[in-house]
């Protein structure tokens, strides 16, 4: 019978049903990181999302045979010692393809009619005491016509493609920075930075695109461009860019992820003279997280432990 150790349950808000094989469920609504080895103690599976779960406790947990990750993104486990011990390591997949998508067309929309800064000015008095109907104190630019800069063309990727192709957005596919070949359909690493009035980061976080955007690329980009990144933090040299946010680099961005989360020691993005800015927008981590798309993560989550507990594993990443 199958041990099941839930560590994080609270990082997602949906109804989770229990596998339909003989088991024993233990769930624990958060988990600190010094508890995962004694929480994980004969467990054969094990559920987590932002825990890390590297070589030294894999080595630990002997009974353990399958990790499902409750999210998209793995880089919190050490999959080459999953695979050296043949542990099963299994993520969730398409559940996000519409909410993360709306989430990076509300940022860039909010963004480009500049409605902080708007919705500012009239809390302020700046309407009421117009000399005409409105006042153009910030610029209002369409999407329609514009250059939007994909980096990572996944489910979500894709998505966003998809909604700004409704808005007449023409969209740029970015080959890898490193590439030494390009793709049919896709764009140089420079060229699609230069060319993009929107770039939109949707690759995982690895050691090859870790500050993927870091000085050069943001220098390169035009001073009138947006960079919205709902992926990973780390994808962003942080301390950069907020100092292209205060010198004017580029025209804002939007965020709803950060190096390190949450931020508990603070981070250069959380800066209050950043945050008091109408061109930054910083979000919680919360893109994907619609309730149809929680729960579309809650259900494959458990279909994964279902098909991993008949021998026919599926969304295996290890």
């Amino acid at each position: 019978m199958h041990r099941v150790v839930y560590l994080e349950r609270e990082s997602i808000v949906a109804d989770v049903r229990r596998p339909a094989f003989p088991h024993h469920w233990v769930e624990h609504a958060k988990t600190l990181q010094h508890e995962v080895r004694e929480r994980l103690a004969g467990a054969s599976i094990a559920i987590v999302n932002k825990l890390q779960i590297d070589a030294e406790l894999i080595a630990a947990l002997p009974a353990l045979q399958m990790i499902a990750v409750a999210a998209t993104g793995t880089n919190n486990v050490d999959l080459d010692a999953c695979r050296a011990r043949g542990i099963v390591v299994s993520n969730i997949r398409g559940y996000a393809v519409h909410s993360v998508p709306e989430h990076v067309l509300a940022l860039l929309l909010s963004l480009s009619r500049n409605l902080l800064a708007y919705r500012q000015a009239v809390a302020e008095g700046n309407w009421q005491c117009s000399d005409q109907f409105c006042f153009f104190d910030y610029p209002v630019r369409d999407l329609h016509g514009a250059t939007l800069t994909l980096i990572g063309s996944g489910s979500l990727g894709s998505g966003v493609a998809r909604l700004a192709g409704a808005f007449g957005m023409h969209v740029l596919r970015s080959e890898r920075k490193d590439a030494l070949e390009v793709r049919p359909g896709y764009t140089p690493f420079a060229e699609a930075l230069r060319e993009a009035d929107v770039i939109s980061l949707h690759c995982p976080l690895t050691a090859e695109t870790t500050h993927l955007i870091a000085e050069t690329e943001l220098r390169a980009m035009k001073p009138s461009a947006l960079l919205i990144n709902t992926a990973r933090g780390g994808l962003v040299d942080e301390a950069v860019l907020a100092r292209a946010l205060r010198e004017g680099w580029i025209a804002g961005a939007g965020f709803d992820v950060l190096s390190v989360e949450p931020p508990r020691a603070g981070n250069a993005l959380l800066a209050p003279e950043l945050l008091a800015l109408p061109n930054f927008l910083l979000t919680p981590h919360v893109a994907w997280a619609s309730q149809p798309a929680m729960q579309a993560l809650a259900d494959q989550l458990i279909t994964n432990l279902e098909a991993f507990a008949r021998g026919e594993p599926q969304h295996q990443v290890a």
